[in-house]
């Protein structure tokens, strides 16, 4: 059942990109058209676009086509001192035209139409944060200056929060059919068929070896973490949404929970082994501070790896479907011509990315046992050994 959804959503991704992107590269061939009477088209900046691709924002924005915009808005929660809580739509900026309720949506269009984009500060850096709300001042523009805290429920807030109540409510429901006998007494049914070898995989392979007799204490931590990424990578497939496992804030409090767990689970001899490692004397003073800056360079490896693969694959995409519009510029035959072979390697690479989304999650899991294995493994006799 798994697998034919998996398929059904491949068919539907590439049908989407076959039937979009000739309509696409026809509004482009109109806008070189309307360069050749005179107009002077808009340069491409592939940077920026992929930027806004896997960047955060205040909205669901699918597709654009002609003057129509396919988004879902999201709620904007701001407080300012002296003026309180604002309560909106983000839609309402664009209404605004980027101002709001005393506010200004600092979009990289707006910034272009009010010539703040290229504005920088005494060392040089970009004044304004594309994406960032600011307080507005007298002339409408942006107040650096002023204390804005946003609370605001963007995409990648709204889409974690989604997969958090989806695998909440999967699970709860998994767990009420075990619980009235359904795949103990009696062989799985439905769903269960397709959870039920990943949670004994999880088991046998990932705790048992690494953690021992005392794998079924870790069972429900591994568990969560393993199928929280995996339908956040999922999700994050799909056009239009959010690519949350590749935004280093998320992957970075998933190493910060795998690191506190890592971190209450050590014993005597873990710490003993990284204060004063089994090494002749003279290699104590070069050894001590390599043993204990290993204690966080294992959780920032979890970090960097999630964040780093699941965002490379969706850059790769948007890379080569940015090529297809670069060439178009420089020719339309050549735009044309070249469209099937870089659609095909989008697709590809889309293809990839759902094998990585098991991958990238399995590797997690796998790694934060191993880590908390080490922390709780007792001493082998290194002290013995090191004495004769």
């Amino acid at each position: 059942m798994t697998f034919r959804s998996i398929k059904l959503l491949q068919a539907a991704v590439l049908s989407i990109l076959l039937f979009s992107f000739p309509v696409l590269l026809s509004a482009q061939e109109n806008a070189g058209n309307e360069a050749a009477e005179g107009a002077k088209p808009e340069a491409i900046n592939p940077s920026k676009i992929i930027l806004e691709h896997v960047g955060d924002s205040h909205e669901f924005h699918f597709f654009t086509l002609g003057e129509t915009e396919c988004a879902i808005p999201l709620p904007v929660v701001l407080y300012a001192p002296g003026k309180g809580l604002s309560v909106f739509m983000s839609s309402a900026f664009e209404e605004g035209e980027g101002v709001y309720d005393g506010y200004v949506l600092a979009t990289d269009a707006y910034l272009e139409k009010n010539h703040l984009a290229e504005a920088k500060d005494e060392k040089g850096k970009p004044l304004y944060a594309a994406g960032k709300v600011y307080a507005a001042d007298a002339s409408g523009h942006p107040d650096v200056n002023a204390t804005v805290y946003d609370f605001s429920l963007t995409k990648n807030v709204v889409q974690m929060l989604i997969s958090a109540i989806l695998l909440i409510i999967i699970m709860s429901n998994l767990a009420k059919k075990y619980a009235k006998g359904q795949g103990v007494k009696t062989a799985p049914k439905g769903f269960q068929n397709a959870v039920e070898p990943v949670i004994t995989f999880i088991r046998d392979e990932v705790a048992k070896p690494n953690l021992g007799k005392q794998y079924e204490s870790f069972m429900p931590l591994l568990l969560t973490i393993f199928f929280f990424i995996l339908i956040n990578n999922l999700i994050g497939l799909v056009p239009g949404t959010a690519n949350v496992t590749g935004n280093i804030a998320f992957t970075a409090m998933l190493g910060i929970i795998s690191f506190l767990v890592i971190l209450f689970n050590t014993n005597k001899h873990f710490w003993s082994h990284t204060l004063n490692p089994p090494v002749p004397g003279g290699v104590k003073p070069i050894m001590i501070p390599v043993e204990v800056l290993g204690i966080f360079t294992k959780p920032f490896a979890l970090i960097i790896r999630l964040f780093a693969n699941m965002i490379s694959g969706h850059i790769i995409i948007m890379s080569f479907i940015i090529l297809i519009f670069i060439f178009g510029a420089m020719n339309t035959a050549l735009g044309w011509g070249t469209s099937p072979f870089f659609i095909l390697l989008a697709v590809f690479i889309y293809l990839i990315e759902v094998l990585v989304a098991f991958i990238q999650a399995y590797i997690f899991a796998n790694l934060t046992a191993v880590f908390i294995g080490m922390a709780k493994e007792e001493g082998h006799g290194h002290d013995e050994a090191h004495s004769h």
